[in-house]
């Protein structure tokens, strides 16, 4: 069951949010934000939102302000990063994930923005983890320009999904980064898929099958 509410940022602004509720109970709550080019009701994480909470976990999805207010370009990453943080005490407070194990992550821009608000977290403030969907590791052709600085201050074990065919991003370079990563980090990668997961037509699995492996990896990475 999926349902929406407003997170309220500083100075009053909101942003909304759509919580989906778990099919089972669970201990679990997952807060996820998008990329940088489509907001939460895309259907990447449409499909995320209502793929894992029919896996027993509860999800919750937001927007950035950008994104909120129809502009194209992403704010500045301090404020997508107290948002994010925004986001998170909204969780909190809401009765009916108060005490469960927290995990937050993203697709792309949003898994990024996690990880810095992972980083900045101490090793007891209640994050149990971080789930990156197509980390994006530098732009496309530049591979130079690595966003990998605030990685190792990072205290929660980590999840990455990365397709094949990323551009921003292969699955050997993700290994060769997070070789040097001091936590447990596992490394998903999706065969044939590239930054959204997208996989060719003529793939020998369904963009849905490629999305419910994924999914599944989640449930298994929280679940353990």
């Amino acid at each position: 069951m999926a349902e929406q509410f407003e997170i309220e940022l500083q100075e009053g602004r909101r942003v909304s949010a759509i919580a989906y509720h778990a099919a089972k109970p669970t201990t679990a709550i997952v807060v996820l934000g998008h990329g940088a080019g489509a907001d939460q009701r895309s259907a990447f994480m449409v499909a995320f939102g209502s793929g894992l909470s029919s896996r027993g976990l509860h999800v919750v999805t937001f927007n950035f302000p950008y994104m909120e207010q129809g502009r194209s370009t992403p704010d500045p990453a301090p404020k997508l990063e107290e948002c994010f943080r925004s986001a998170i005490r909204s969780v909190r407070q809401m009765p009916e994930f108060t005490g469960g194990r927290l995990f937050i992550g993203g697709k792309s821009l949003g898994g990024r923005i996690a990880s810095h608000v992972a980083a900045s977290q101490q090793p007891d403030g209640g994050l149990a983890g971080l789930i990156c969907l197509g980390y994006p590791l530098h732009p496309p052709n530049r591979p130079e320009k690595l966003r990998t600085e605030h990685l190792e201050r990072i205290r929660v074990p980590m999840l990455i999904a990365q397709g094949a065919r990323d551009a921003f991003g292969s699955p050997a370079e993700l290994k060769q980064v997070f070789s040097a990563i001091k936590v447990p980090m596992r490394l998903f990668v999706i065969e044939g898929g590239d930054h959204s997961f997208s996989v060719p037509k003529n793939w020998v699995k369904s963009q849905n099958e490629v999305y419910s492996e994924v999914q599944e990896e989640i449930a298994r990475f929280i679940g353990q």
